[in-house]
């Protein structure tokens, strides 16, 4: 692993309604994040739309190469590439920078009608290979001709391709207190092969489970179409 680089709970508001649009106009979004756990940081969030048929994971089933890499990495770049090549993504966007506890971002991407599903990812710091991810949200639930706001609240996942240890040196990142400074992101095999719900932080390395650690949810997004 190199240094760091670059299911839902919903409840719908019914908000003004305007002029409706053509059969395949085009849509905006706004995704905001907002980071619900305590002491856990979301690395630059990566948000797609896309047909039914593209999934970012499937539970049970091994992580993508590159969803690999941005769960132990942060680095969205190769999913974001080959989502991009995809001819049933609409569009990607990335947002800046890192996400604080507490703290929420917001990613504008327009879309399509015909690309009716959102997918949101990031990975969670300090994990080895946790994330958190929104997996083909129906945009449908905006209903047509209407402005709504939908929010959701996701779980945190492990890629399952790494094992957890834990360490400062395998856990990447700009500054954690119980490293002295960032963290190193040496490569860990032994992962479990598998995406599964993550189970936390439980001190076998060097983060204090009573700091790090989180219960699910860990992130509520809320998606606004603004056209």
């Amino acid at each position: 692993m190199k240094p760091f680089g670059r299911l839902a709970l919903v409840s719908i508001f019914a908000l003004a309604v305007p002029a409706a649009h053509g059969a395949d106009s085009g849509r905006t979004y706004e995704v905001t994040v907002t980071n619900i756990t305590r002491a856990q940081q979301f690395t630059p969030l990566l948000v797609a739309t896309h047909r039914a048929s593209v999934r970012l994971f499937k539970v049970g089933r091994p992580a993508s190469a590159e969803l690999a890499t941005l769960a132990e990495e942060g680095d969205v770049a190769p999913l974001k590439a080959a989502l991009d090549a995809n001819p049933d993504v609409g569009r990607t966007a990335v947002g800046a920078g890192l996400t604080d506890p507490g703290q929420s971002k917001t990613v504008r991407i327009e879309t399509r009608r015909a690309f009716d599903r959102l997918s949101v990812a990031a990975m969670l710091i300090p994990t080895n290979d946790a994330f958190m991810a929104l997996n083909g949200f129906d945009l449908d639930e905006l209903a047509e001709g209407e402005r709504r706001v939908v929010t959701v609240r996701v779980v945190a996942y492990d890629a399952g391709s790494e094992r957890n240890d834990e360490l400062c040196s395998s856990i990447p990142g700009p500054s954690f207190v119980e490293c002295g400074g960032p963290g190193g992101g040496a490569k860990v095999g032994g992962g479990e092969g598998f995406v599964h719900i993550h189970n936390g932080i439980h001190g076998i390395g060097s983060f204090n489970p009573a700091e790090r650690t989180w219960l699910n949810p860990v992130a509520e997004i809320t998606i606004h179409r603004v056209r």
